[in-house]
């Protein structure tokens, strides 16, 4: 028997997203239906609405969510019907290649839902990320489902499924940040300043948020940086010149990149140390190039890494990033700007654009 609910779907590029009556089938071996308790309201979103991702419209939006498994399939073993969920979109398979040589962060194959869900008239919905979470139920694959404390504020700790998760990981597992270590984040969104909160976690004593919008840097000193820089109408190599300045001369033990343009990059590449690492968590435009001088890649040495997801596995990192912040040691309660309906994403996505707002998290009234 099917289940009809409200879901937030996109139809065209550009165009506002509708809330409109979908339909969930029934769970498959190993998925689950999820009844939603929250969800933030991510870019990722926005570019999949905008039809940056791709064109297989129609999407179900939604990914950063926590939820209850209200129904369960055969074979399901990993959660049962009560349990207050993370969803994650990298449920690794164990048997791609990646997996089989010990890499599971790359996971090529990760699991999703059997069946896609569709609206009334039988058109499948694409679901973003493999979740499709801005609707009152949801079907995924069991192990897109972590376990985690159903007493704990759900807005707060549903943020680590996707964007504090990405900033948080881009320090500590891309980045592997250590005690004493000095670190510079450029951007100071909800990424970056996740990135701020990593670098915290992993013991920096010298931590640098960098950002064009001076307004961000409150936030970014409450979740740990030690020092500020506008960037308003410097060129990247006036951007190295001052982290160099807060770093005794010689540049960043880590540089993490929030933004992902050609001038950020280029300013974190020459914002280094000597073999220091170059994380780049921010998504690039598929059109955007940077050139650096090969010599210089070679005589400076260190790592340039990229961050997918913050290099996790949800079920190591979801429970202990939310038992920090249980125990009052990571506040992801600071990425909650606002909490809103299920019908105000589009306005959400709108005061997105003006980048005064880390997260707006829907939330969705519970029987």
């Amino acid at each position: 028997m099917t289940t009809t609910v409200q879901g937030l779907v996109s139809f065209t590029a550009n165009d506002p997203a509708k809330l409109v009556d979908i339909t969930l089938p029934d769970p498959g071996p190993r998925d689950v239906i999820v009844d939603i308790k929250t969800c933030g309201v991510c870019h990722t979103d926005l570019a999949y609405r905008n039809g940056d991702i791709n064109d297989d419209y129609p999407f179900l939006l939604g990914h950063e969510a926590t939820a209850v498994v209200s129904e369960i399939g055969e074979s399901v073993t990993h959660v049962e019907v009560g349990d207050t969920v993370i969803l994650n979109w990298r449920a690794v398979c164990g048997q791609c290649r990646a997996c089989k040589k010990g890499e599971p962060k790359y996971c090529f194959d990760t699991f999703n839902a059997s069946k896609p869900m569709t609206l009334v008239d039988g058109t499948e919905l694409t679901a973003a990320l493999g979740i499709g979470a801005f609707a009152e139920k949801t079907l995924v694959h069991e192990l897109q489902c972590t376990k985690v404390d159903p007493n704990a504020d759900a807005a707060a700790i549903g943020l680590l499924g996707c964007g504090v998760m990405a900033g948080i990981g881009a320090a500590l597992n891309t980045g592997g940040v250590q005690r004493g270590e000095s670190v510079a984040v450029i951007g100071a969104g909800g990424v970056g300043l996740a990135a701020v909160a990593g670098a915290k976690l992993g013991g920096a004593t010298t931590i640098i948020a960098l950002d064009l919008n001076d307004k961000k840097f409150e936030k970014a000193r409450a979740l740990g940086a030690t020092h500020t820089i506008t960037t308003e109408g410097l060129e990247p190599n006036e951007v190295a010149e001052k982290i160099r300045e807060f770093t005794g001369g010689f540049g960043a033990d880590v540089v993490v990149d929030a933004v992902g343009i050609p001038a950020t990059y280029t300013a974190a590449f020459y914002g280094r140390d000597l073999a220091g690492r170059v994380v780049l968590v921010g998504v690039p435009n598929p059109t955007a190039e940077v050139t650096l001088p090969l010599i210089d890649i070679f005589s400076r040495g260190g790592a340039l890494k990229s961050s997918w997801y913050g290099d996790c596995l949800p079920e190591r990192d979801f429970p202990y990033l939310a038992d920090l912040f249980a125990q009052g040691r990571l506040p992801l309660d600071e990425f909650v700007s606002e909490r809103i309906a299920l019908g105000d994403v589009e306005e959400a996505f709108e005061r997105m654009k003006g980048g005064d707002i880390l997260r707006s998290v829907v939330e969705l009234p519970q029987a």
